[in-house]
């Protein structure tokens, strides 16, 4: 890498650092290219985005963003795990660390607030945004729901009243 290319690729984890809520940094130390390949696929299907980069280019993209605290996790063989949703990174590298012993989650931060290990597989555990929404929406319809019941359920029993006087009537005719 030359010069130029090393301040693009700084400056390119700078807004990355800058602009994600959430970022995972974990070892790769033995992975075959496949099993990488899979974790990318899996991190772009959850909406997440996996990245290998320097060590020391991403310690000085570090430098003012809220996510600093990752710094001191940046040694060895190190790639970064980062997502829009808080959830969906922390989700792809626990996900693939159960599945990959040699896939080794050193920490994170979310926002301002540093990780370790158990910090990032708990936040793991927390269901998306998209699920948030589903429970919300669903949550809120509910009782709208409920009161289309309730205000169609009297004249549905008013209606069998008067079906079963006009069956009666008809019979003893």
């Amino acid at each position: 890498m030359d010069r130029a290319e090393k301040k693009q690729a700084v400056a390119a984890l700078n807004e990355v650092f800058a602009k994600t809520p959430v970022v995972v940094v974990a070892h790769y130390s033995g992975l075959t290219v496949a099993q990488m390949q899979k974790l990318r696929k899996q991190a772009r299907e959850s909406g997440a985005s996996v990245q290998v980069a320097k060590n020391r280019l991403a310690k000085i993209a570090l430098d003012g963003t809220s996510v600093a605290s990752i710094g001191p996790l940046l040694k060895g063989p190190t790639l970064i795990a980062y997502s829009d949703d808080p959830v969906a990174a922390p989700k792809v590298a626990a996900a693939f660390a159960k599945d990959h012993d040699k896939f080794v989650i050193l920490g994170g931060a979310l926002g301002a607030q540093a990780l370790d290990p158990d910090g990032v597989k708990s936040l793991a555990t927390l269901p998306s945004l998209d699920e948030l929404r589903a429970k919300l929406l669903g949550l809120i319809q509910a009782p709208a729901t409920k009161i289309a019941q309730l205000t169609t359920a009297p004249a549905a029993k008013l209606a069998r009243v008067v079906q079963a006087y006009a069956d009666k009537d008809a019979n003893a005719a």
